[in-house]
């Protein structure tokens, strides 16, 4: 075997064995890569998982802004550090929301919640052109609606906090 290594060198593997996307196509892999999403399927606007997952978006867009922004005015309006969850709290709110509802709806639209993550996967092509539609459609609804219920029911806070915004301080 020693001689094998001196003949073969330090590294067993060829020169220019491909890594990454490139090895994909190689012989003898013990998986299959998904072909890519077509730009348009006729058949999806009369299926009712299309609906459900544009759906799946919308609402899990609109708990994660109505919770968040939440957090973010209950840390902003407190008058101690005691009262409040804190930076830590905003944290493990954001954190924390994002696992919930991403672990919810990924067996139903994949669990994007940001219509920057189903770009890149309509890029990727692993979406439909109109699937990504209709969930950057719904995720923006979905964010708008949850804003808009914080500030419909605590308008004054939501007004005087700015939303729960921060701002820099000079």
């Amino acid at each position: 075997e020693g001689e094998e290594d001196v003949k073969v060198g330090a590294n067993r593997y060829g020169e220019g064995q491909p890594i990454g996307t490139a090895a994909q196509t190689q012989h003898g892999k013990d998986y299959t890569e998904p072909p890519p999403a077509p730009l348009y399927q006729p058949g999806e606007w009369s299926s009712w998982s299309f609906y459900r997952a544009g759906i799946a978006e919308f609402v899990a867009t609109f708990l994660f802004l109505y919770i968040t922004v939440l957090t973010l005015m209950g840390v902003a309006r407190s008058r101690t550090k005691c009262s409040t969850v804190g930076i830590q709290g905003i944290a493990w709110a954001f954190g924390g929301m994002i696992f919930v509802l991403v672990y919810c709806t990924a067996g139903i639209s994949g669990g994007h919640i940001n219509p920057a993550v189903t770009f890149g996967l309509l890029l990727a092509r692993k979406l439909t052109l109109t699937r990504a539609v209709l969930y950057m459609i719904m995720q923006c609804l979905g964010a708008i609606c949850g804003a808009g219920v914080v500030k419909a029911f605590q308008k004054s806070p939501y007004e005087i906090l700015g939303g729960g915004a921060n701002t820099v301080s000079t």
